[in-house]
């Protein structure tokens, strides 16, 4: 419970001062003589000062401090100027501080401070006030000019007690009148303490009646800024109109608040950047918008994010197309090996763009399996041309607004991809490359690939709107290039705007020098190793890529190539290799293990019911065994191996034909009444499905069935009609190229396909026998051990 200390109430004369008196430091006020204020005391040497003060006679001297936040001020921390006051009530309190009511007696200076257990004294002398003579008629005017101000200030809305009024209009004492007016004036710390210090009454009253001067405009600007804000905003926008007041004193004061200084950063960045009519009329609507809102609310954070995105974007920033073609071509030649017709065309489409800068409408789309550079080429042409290169990945993207984006009226909206590559790359003609364009999703929340539409295409692309955005983002000097590994699942419309380039499997030549040139020194840099710690000859190099790696790019090649340098850096690590190692069968068998590709115990010898078919694939070329065997039942045709509906027709196609041909086959035609057809393709956990199968499956239908074996050395793809007319197939560089990995050179290809043989590299020409046939009967002849074309065998004669 506080301790509730009354004193008797001071004498009605000031009592005699003292010379010494104990100091209570005071951080931001000023106490005039006669005037009542309660103070609040928690600083240790400000309690004992108080209580040193009551023991001795109530009376104690009030310094302000001049610098109001510190806690132990010293002596010369404190002005010399000060008032000796009488402390007339004290209250203690049970946290240990102390509410002390103090009347304001004399000014007095400090002469000099003396410091005992922890208090300060100082010795003072009274600071006198000179006598006035008789009052003139300059200090009557004074007097009540202070006193007309001061109700004219209340008038303006100033707050002061009515008893300030009544005692102000009573006095007739100028240095009185001073000091109460200060007191109740709105002022800092330094204007209070020099009228403190002002001894002479006239000299005194003549300053307060400055400030009170200032404080009466103050109170009329504010009275101005609030009839303005009141004018603009009706009753039920209260709280409307306390922010538009706020502002208004801001920017009479010259201050600013947080929200309105990134206005003026926005209009800044705006003021230096060549946006559109539309964009420019957006942003300036969205700006007034901001300096409307309160700047707590979540509106604004939406729109504050919105003016962020517009103000980012790299409105009229271009780079300066470098269309060197000798340049472009070193640039080709130095990150790609090979691929000689796809560096012609993208030469061409250079050349092009350098005699007509502003053409549209060629958007290329590298198609191939996966690791033969379609992603890296994009790269290529971006340092060719000296453009910016970003890469959207749309692989699994089945959401429309991942492209045109998202409406600002959905928490967490964002642009879409198209738009934040942009902000990204700062560059509104960079190369922006579309990966695995195959394989973008639909759903119920729109197809992704419909809303590419509008961006490919060149008719519309110049004023593509992103929903976020909603205004019009000019695509047309963007470089948009696409990659995919099949054709077949893009999107017709979307596939009808692109111009498709093929990029087929490579070769192992092909392999070798890729390998030579790029993957070995980026695989050792990667690891550590040197060309002096491990060397790989190309013969080594050809036995890893033929040993272990069956595929059309060169992901696995570079991951083999990968595990070689740790093995070979482990070693370095451990101090363990003694001398260079060249790779040698041995000592890859030691680094790779045993080799992982072994020839197929079906290529080793020609075999009964077994056909080596070729297959596409989205990763290559591949071979397809066909497998068919015979046995008693009732003439069904079995088909194993998860196809697909058009394998199936294949071979039902097929066996109609060769039973058509019976008698010039010299089968039995109860064959195909009490003997069942298994037809099988191994690896059945794979889905196999195609055009290209038929001849492979009438192959092995006739094998089974005449007990003829098939050449071990020999692979064959295409489709066959009824007749047995040999349809034409895709992909045969691909084909080729998996027939050549498993050591088969000869391969029967449909006579309509001679002409893809000009689409094969000379050097893979060179070590294949491509044999053209127009009729299924001439593959018999090529693939059958022993057979001749059944014109020249006679049909069966059946008893009588």
């Amino acid at each position: 419970m506080a301790d509730d200390v009354l004193l008797p109430p001071p004498p009605d004369e000031s009592p005699k001062l003292p010379e010494e008196l104990p100091v209570l430091p005071l951080r931001d006020v000023v106490v005039y003589p006669y005037v009542i204020l309660p103070l609040s005391v928690s600083r240790e040497k400000s309690i004992r000062a108080v209580d040193t003060a009551l023991v001795e006679n109530r009376m104690i001297l009030l310094l302000s401090q001049k610098q109001v936040e510190m806690d132990n001020p010293r002596p010369e921390d404190l002005y010399q100027v000060g008032t000796a006051a009488l402390i007339m009530r004290v209250l203690k309190l049970p946290d240990g501080r102390i509410r002390a009511l103090v009347q304001g007696l004399q000014r007095v200076r400090v002469e000099y401070f003396t410091e005992t257990e922890n208090l300060f004294k100082a010795r003072v002398e009274p600071l006198a006030e000179p006598e006035l003579k008789s009052p003139d008629l300059e200090q009557d005017a004074l007097m009540r000019s202070v006193k007309q101000t001061l109700e004219k200030a209340v008038a303006l809305g100033k707050t002061l007690p009515q008893e300030v009024l009544v005692i102000a209009g009573n006095l007739d004492n100028p240095g009185r009148l001073a000091d109460l007016v200060a007191s109740n004036l709105d002022l800092k710390l330094q204007q209070t303490q020099e009228v403190l210090e002002i001894a002479h009454p006239g000299l005194r009253l003549k300053r307060v009646n400055e400030l009170l001067m200032r404080e009466i405009q103050l109170l009329e600007v504010q009275q101005k800024i609030t009839m303005e804000a009141r004018g603009e905003m009706d009753k039920s926008q209260r709280e409307y109109y306390l922010r538009q007041q706020l502002k208004a004193i801001q920017q009479e004061l010259g201050e600013g608040s947080e929200l309105s200084e990134e206005i003026a950063a926005f209009r800044d960045k705006l003021a230096k950047m060549k946006v559109p009519d539309e964009p420019l009329v957006e942003i300036e609507r969205n700006l007034k918008k901001l300096e409307r809102m309160h700047p707590d609310s979540s509106e604004t954070a939406v729109t504050r994010t919105y003016l962020e995105w517009m103000t980012e974007l790299p409105w009229g920033q271009v780079t300066e197309d470098n269309l060197d073609l000798k340049q472009a071509k070193t640039v080709l030649d130095e990150d790609h090996f090979g691929l000689s017709k796809i560096k012609d065309r993208l030469l061409e489409f250079l050349a092009v763009r350098k005699l007509k800068p502003d053409l549209r409408g060629t958007i290329l789309c590298f198609v191939g399996p996966p690791g033969v550079g379609k992603t890296s080429l994009g790269k290529s042409i971006a340092r060719a041309l000296g453009r910016k290169y970003a890469r959207i990945s749309l692989g699994g993207v089945h959401d429309e607004s991942e492209i045109r984006g998202h409406r600002r009226t959905y928490v967490g909206a964002m642009p879409g991809r198209i738009v934040q590559a942009l902000h990204q790359i700062k560059s509104m003609n960079p190369v922006i490359m579309l990966d695995e364009v195959d394989k973008i999703g639909r759903d119920m929340r729109g197809d992704p690939s419909a809303a590419l539409l509008e961006v490919l295409d060149p008719e519309q692309n110049h004023t593509f709107r992103d929903h976020y955005l909603n205004v019009p983002l000019d695509l047309s000097q963007v470089l948009f290039l696409a990659n995919a590994n099949e054709l077949e699942p893009i999107h017709p419309a979307f596939r009808d705007r692109m111009e498709i380039i093929y990029l087929s499997s490579y070769t192992l030549e092909e392999k070798v020098g890729i390998a030579e040139q790029h993957l070995i020194p980026k695989q050792m840099e990667k690891h550590g190793v040197t060309r002096k710690q491990v060397a790989i000859p190309r013969k080594a190099l050809k036995a890893i890529i033929t040993g272990y790696t069956r595929e059309a790019g060169l992901r696995q090649l570079e991951r083999e190539l990968g595990a070689v340098c740790r093995k070979v850096a482990r070693r370095v690590a451990e101090k363990t290799l003694r001398k260079k190692l060249t790779l040698d069968e041995k000592s890859i068998h030691e680094l790779l293990g045993p080799v992982k590709l072994l020839q197929d115990e079906r290529l080793k010898a020609p075999r009964v019911g077994v056909v080596t078919g070729l297959a596409w694939t989205s990763v290559g070329g591949d071979v397809l065994f066909v497998e068919a065997l015979k046995m008693p039942g009732k003439g069904l045709l079995i088909l194993t191996g998860q196809l697909g509906d058009v394998m199936k027709e294949s071979a039902q196609a097929a066996l109609s034909y060769i039973r058509s041909r019976g008698d010039a086959f010299q089968i039995d035609p109860e064959v195909f009444q009490k003997q069942d057809i298994h037809i099988h393709f191994p690896e059945g956990a794979i889905p196999k499905d195609g055009p290209s199968a038929g001849l492979a499956i009438a192959t092995v239908l006739l094998s089974v069935l005449k007990d003829v074996p098939v050449r071990n050395t020999l692979a064959m793809t295409g489709e066959i009609d009824l007749r047995g007319e040999a349809l034409a197939i895709g992909g045969l560089k691909e084909k080729s190229l998996a027939a050549l990995r498993l050591g088969i050179k000869d391969i029967l290809i449909p006579h309509a396909n001679q002409k893809d043989l000009e689409e094969i590299d000379p050097e893979l020409r060179k070590q294949l026998r491509f044999h053209p046939v127009k009729h299924v009967e001439e593959v018999f002849e090529h693939a059958l051990v022993g057979w001749k074309r059944p014109e020249a065998l006679k049909p069966i004669r059946k008893k009588r």
